[in-house]
């Protein structure tokens, strides 16, 4: 596994050095917006996307890492997440047998190029501000691991408040750097930090930045956008304040609550109570559901966005027939690539479970992991038992396990129903966990597994 270098330089291939000073950006962009009354309808659709590549165009704004400090970096992820377990899955056709457990592993799981490009440029920013007190906007990945990691390394995590912007940043002083996690920040908080005498290491992935650049085109073609994701996750908070019009929808259901209203209009009320958190300011839907664009939260099950997407495909054609179809709705792919094959890849062990006589499949991940909890729904929903853990000692001596089920609760139940018996499981882990993490959960069931096999009835 080769990790930082070749995450950052595709992103900085082309740019100019991330420290290079620019004589033309002496001074920090002036973000003090128009008033309201004085902006056309146009430059209030297409503002906050100026302002943001204006906020990326400072000289005290990072997005392509350290270079002098990077070796080191590389060097350390390396001895942190690396797995020879799991190298040599890789290196077996993803199948090994040990001490009465065979193990087949997904083809594609773990890491992902933007969170290896995230965790790098952290990395690299605490080693290139050593004597700069190093904040950061949330936790930069959902995964406990590498959170733990940036402790030791005296990273400040901004704690929640309840003041307006929902985080304490009083703690944020002149000359701090500020990294933003790989879920992106909103635009204010972007606003602010502009303001401030703060350098700024933005890890957002590109794939988010890439839902920001869709709800832009809406915004330009007058469309609400409808976003399919959680409102309160932390990457779907940062694109809905890139928005100008919009509701959050969190699955089918929801999708078909917002079809119901479209297709009616009937229960303004209700509907408006029901999505009270999820809808833009000013939400009417009487106005704002007649031009809709689709977009995601890049960790969403691929198989239900599609489904939403062609829900309400059908739904606006039937209201306003096909040939004015594309002036009603408009719809992108933002599931990132690597979300889809993760997903992909379980389904595959999914459909193949009777035939590699699986007992169970494992997901290891963060458990606030938006990505790792829809790998869970793939089994979940098959009927194959299947168990989502966040670390190793989910697993315990007394052969029970500790895991968050498809509601999102914390259980402990028996894991191993026959020790008397080799056991067979598949494998896989979310976007943002390491090798690492892997190795240590399958190295405790074979540990679990072997202990049970000394025994002596």
């Amino acid at each position: 596994m080769k990790f930082a270098s070749a995450a950052i330089l595709l992103i900085a291939a082309g740019t100019a050095s991330a420290f290079a000073p620019n004589p033309s950006l002496s001074t920090r962009f002036s973000s003090s917006p128009l008033r309201m009354s004085e902006k056309t309808s146009e430059e209030k659709k297409i503002s906050k996307k100026n302002e943001r590549l204006r906020f990326m165009k400072s000289d005290q704004f990072f997005r392509n890492g350290f270079k002098e400090v990077r070796k080191d970096v590389e060097a350390t992820m390396e001895g942190q997440f690396k797995s020879e377990l799991v190298d040599t899955l890789k290196a077996n056709e993803y199948v090994i047998e040990r001490d009465g457990v065979k193990v087949h592993l997904a083809d594609s799981f773990g890491f992902c190029w933007g969170v290896e490009r995230s965790i790098a440029l952290a990395y690299e920013a605490v080693k290139h501000f050593p004597d700069r007190k190093v904040h950061i906007t949330n936790e930069l990945i959902h995964n406990p691991e590498v959170n733990d990691n940036l402790h030791n390394m005296n990273v400040n995590f901004i704690e929640k408040s309840n003041s307006a912007s929902g985080k304490d940043f009083s703690v944020v002083n002149d000359n701090d750097v500020v990294i933003l996690p790989a879920f992106g920040a909103s635009f204010e908080e972007m606003q602010m930090f502009n303001d401030k005498d703060v350098e700024v290491v933005d890890t957002t992935c590109p794939w988010v930045s890439k839902v920001w650049n869709t709800v832009d085109k809406h915004q330009k073609k007058g469309l609400t956008s409808i976003i399919h994701g959680k409102y309160e996750h932390e990457e779907t908070v940062a694109t809905v304040s890139f928005c100008e019009d919009y509701i959050c929808v969190k699955n089918m259901d929801e999708a078909k609550m917002v079809v119901e209203y479209i297709k009616t209009g009937e229960g303004k009320e209700a509907f408006m109570e029901y999505f009270k958190n999820a809808v833009s300011e000013g939400f009417d839907p009487d106005t704002m559901l007649v031009n809709l664009g689709l977009a995601n939260q890049t960790t969403m099950y691929k198989t239900e966005t599609r489904a939403i997407g062609q829900m309400l495909q059908v739904t606006m054609m039937e209201k306003y027939g096909p040939v004015d179809i594309k002036s009603h709705y408009l719809e992108f792919d933002t599931i990132c690539d690597a979300t889809q094959t993760r997903q992909d890849a379980v389904q595959e062990l999914v459909e193949n479970s009777e035939k590699l006589g699986l007992d169970f499949i494992l997901v290891v991940g963060g458990w606030d992991s938006s990505n790792t909890a829809h790998l869970l729904e793939i089994p979940q929903k098959a009927g194959i038992r299947s168990f989502h853990i966040n670390r190793a000692d989910c697993v315990k001596a007394d052969n029970t396990i500790t895991h968050r089920n498809m509601s999102g609760d914390i259980i402990t139940e028996p894991f191993i129903t026959d020790m008397s018996k080799d056991v067979v499981m598949g494998v896989t882990s979310g976007a943002s966990t390491p090798d690492a993490s892997v190795q240590e959960a399958l190295s405790s069931i074979f540990m679990l597994k072997k202990l049970s096999s000394s025994v002596v009835v």
